[in-house]
């Protein structure tokens, strides 16, 4: 394997799902297998790092040529689950998003359109052959959405605080079975329905739910602040327990309690806040 930059690539967050090799077809599963095996896997920062050389170019490589056959492993409960990357799959969808972050000069500027267009058509001819894709893994820069807390509770919280270097940097996240992240959607929709309108909120964790639907239902739900902890002081990620005000937010609104409620939203809206406050500035 091709030595990789130590450079860290900020500032994403991740929500992931391993599924079990069982769920995968023979010729799949078998791939994994072997692949689970090797002591060299690469990590978020590797992929990362790929994606944004291929944007080096002129011009550009806005989608890989071809399907990474990478993944992230653990094991539950002695079952070895897998989480495929499925950069290319990702690669075509964030490039469908990005007309909604930037400005259509901006975008001109860093992916050509005639680059975008043949990506779309590819994508498209692609999809033909393969109507029920779906990636693993779904991502978010300077932030965490609030709807992926839905999906995790305070006590599933991970948290190191590394050594402040490199070789082990601050780690966040939350792993949660598959069977209560659906569940905590489930009571979650039918709080925030019985409190309040149709809105962002809402809609976000409907697809979310939905996303979930698609996995076997004995998967790990995983989710990773990523390159987001190199954004936040360690005293702010130490003292972040955004799970916890979700939770506290929901249970609220089950209760008729709108002070409590908008007591955790507020919360949760100032620490958000200051971290895209840190985007602007950069």
């Amino acid at each position: 394997m091709p030595k990789v930059s130590s450079v860290i690539v900020p500032y994403a967050a991740y929500l992931r799902v391993y599924e079990p090799l069982a769920a995968f077809p023979e010729e799949e599963r078998a791939h994994w297998t072997r692949y689970a095996r090797r002591p060299d896997r690469p990590s978020y920062q590797d992929e990362l790092r790929r994606s944004l050389a291929d944007l080096l170019p002129t011009p550009p490589v806005a989608v890989p040529v071809h399907e990474s056959a990478d993944a992230f492993v653990t094991e539950v409960d002695g079952v070895v689950c897998v989480c495929p990357w499925r950069t290319r799959l990702r690669g075509w969808q964030a490039l469908g998003e990005l007309a909604e972050d930037f400005p259509e000069p901006v975008l001109d500027a860093l992916i050509p359109p005639v680059v975008r267009r043949q990506s779309a058509q590819d994508y498209e001819r692609w999809l033909e052959r393969n109507p029920d894709a779906r990636p693993w893994i779904r991502t978010a820069t300077w932030q965490v959405p609030i709807n992926w807390f839905v999906l995790v509770s305070d006590a599933e919280r991970e948290y190191d605080g590394g050594d402040g270097g490199r070789a082990a940097a601050p780690v966040l996240r939350y792993r949660t079975p598959m069977v209560q992240a659906r569940r905590r959607v489930a009571r979650g929709l039918r709080a925030l329905r019985e409190a309040v309108d149709e809105g962002p909120l809402i809609d976000g964790l409907v697809d979310v739910g939905r996303w979930l639907e698609e996995f076997h239902p004995r998967s790990l739900v995983e989710l990773d602040y990523g390159g987001l902890v190199h954004a936040l002081p360690a005293g702010e990620l130490e003292a972040d327990h955004s799970a916890a005000d979700v939770a506290e937010g929901i249970e609220a609104l089950r209760h008729g309690d709108g002070v409590t409620a908008g007591a955790a939203y507020g919360r949760l809206v100032e620490r958000w806040r200051a971290v895209r406050d840190r985007r602007s500035a950069n």
